[in-house]
């Protein structure tokens, strides 16, 4: 059987966890930051758990895993 292909933006973008959550960067950091307050940066700050609605694709997506 082949190797399945993995998809290279899923290996930069996202870590299993211990437990086997994935953990991944939150989204609205990079710029225009003035215009946003005080609490969603701080709440933004650092990796969140991705949702377990999207777990399953990104799995599929990195068939070996993400180390």
């Amino acid at each position: 059987m082949p190797k399945l292909k993995t998809k290279s933006g899923v290996k930069k973008r996202f870590k299993f966890t211990a437990t086997g959550l994935l953990k991944h960067g939150v989204a609205g950091k990079r710029h225009r930051l003035l215009h946003h307050n005080g609490k969603y940066i701080r709440q933004n700050r650092g990796t969140k758990v991705l949702a377990k609605a999207d777990t399953a694709a990104v799995k599929a997506w990195a068939p070996y895993g993400l180390r």
